[in-house]
């Protein structure tokens, strides 16, 4: 276990920051309600999405089983490989941690509410990106860092490849 506590921190971490700052939005304002944090910029806008991410499949009436299931094989999939890789990186550590708080915190706003708490408005005058959560912050930032441990691994590999044919 000692080799996985990065990994259990972040997700531990991750999903309390998350479950926390859903529960301040809902004792705290009425939905739709917006709160302005940066002019033209940020608000705090409290919204529900049934769906996934920009509302896809918001209306399919197969969508909570269909996400519940996918994110309990997102999770299985993420120890799996975690234990596989046997800790991996610090990188990768942080970067599934990270994924998986993301993973569990949207599905426990699904089991609870049938839809995920969205509360992040980030927009460019009218343009606007669809509201977000800390979970979704978490999963992007994750995958980001599986990326970049990705392209690290691979380069150090192509490194190693190269003084062993030189030798």
């Amino acid at each position: 276990m000692r080799k996985y506590r990065w990994f259990i921190c972040i997700a531990l971490i991750g999903l309390v920051l998350d479950q926390l700052t859903k529960a301040l939005i809902l004792a705290n304002m009425a939905l739709y309600q917006s709160i302005e944090l940066l002019e033209n910029f940020a608000h705090i806008t409290y919204v529900r999405n049934p769906g996934a991410a920009f509302g896809i499949l918001s209306d399919h009436s197969l969508r909570m089983p269909f996400f519940i299931l996918v994110s309990i094989v997102a999770s299985v999939g993420i120890v799996w490989y975690l234990i596989r890789e046997q800790g991996g990186t610090l990188r990768l550590q942080i970067g599934l941690g990270l994924i998986l708080s993301g993973a569990l915190g949207n599905l426990i706003d699904r089991i609870r509410f049938g839809e995920v708490i969205d509360f992040l408005d980030a927009h460019w005058y009218q343009y606007h990106w669809p509201a977000f959560n800390v979970a979704d912050s978490a999963i992007c930032v994750g995958v980001g860092l599986l990326l970049i441990d990705s392209w690290i691994e691979e380069k150090n590999r192509s490194a190693q490849a190269r003084m062993k044919k030189k030798s």
